[in-house]
């Protein structure tokens, strides 16, 4: 019974209520109700890109702030991080169908050695909530494996990650591989992980060391953007 309350209280909701509360939904990691609401847009006639912005972006932008601000932790972002890709399942073909084009792409993995990925796949989340399209290798890669991603799916981004101090020198092995082949000009670069900082970001040759997922959003909207205008002039 409680269900059918539930939904009926969605449905009563105009609009604007309604963005408020999946707003609140995905900030206390409620799917289901997310999943509904989304639902409810559509049969209320918005165009998905509309319902994506408004409802699902804004809401973990909301998140997002709060995570930097130390106000949410990891589990928090992670329920609110999946609450999210219960819309975007039902938002993602119809997105492929009007050929909304994401902001940008990434391909996204944790280095060789290392089979950490919590904040790995946090980052990825959010970024695909920013509007990005995540391309994410998993654990333990390879440069073979990121270079083929490369190729393949020809991103803005190669993002690596790695929790280990004896597995970071590995980013510097991918890196230097793509200046060996002449890519690396092409692709900007981001890392993350907890042992890492500015310094070492720079010392490999990274274009970013981004501190958490909040922050990896961020700058890859900066840096993005940046490029593209620097290729406008």
């Amino acid at each position: 019974m409680a269900e059918a309350e539930g939904e009926f209280d969605l449905r009563s909701l105009d609009d604007a209520e309604l963005i408020e509360q999946v707003h609140d939904d995905m900030y206390n990691g409620l799917k289901d109700e997310v999943e509904q609401a989304t639902h409810i847009f559509l049969e209320r006639g918005w165009k998905p890109d509309k319902v994506l912005n408004d409802a699902l972006v804004e809401g973990m932008r909301i998140v997002g702030i709060d995570f930097r601000d130390g106000i949410l932790f990891v589990p928090e972002v992670l329920l609110a991080a999946n609450a999210m890709k219960g819309g975007m399942a039902i938002l993602r073909p119809l997105l492929a169908e009007t050929g909304a084009e994401p902001i940008g792409k990434i391909v996204i993995g944790t280095v060789k050695g290392d089979i950490h990925d919590i904040g790995k796949n946090l980052v990825g989340m959010m970024l695909e909530g920013a509007g990005f399209e995540v391309i994410d290798l998993g654990i333990n890669n390879a440069v073979e494996k990121y270079l083929d991603a490369l190729e393949k799916h020809q991103p803005d981004f190669l993002g690596m990650s790695a929790l280990l101090t004896t597995t970071m020198p590995y980013m510097k092995v991918v890196i230097d591989t793509l200046k060996e082949k002449q890519l690396r000009e092409k692709y900007i670069v981001i890392v993350g992980g907890a042992p890492l900082n500015e310094e070492f970001g720079k010392a490999i040759g990274a274009d970013a060391y981004c501190r958490d997922a909040a922050i990896a959003v961020e700058t890859a909207k900066r840096l993005l953007a940046e490029r593209r205008a620097a290729r406008v002039h």
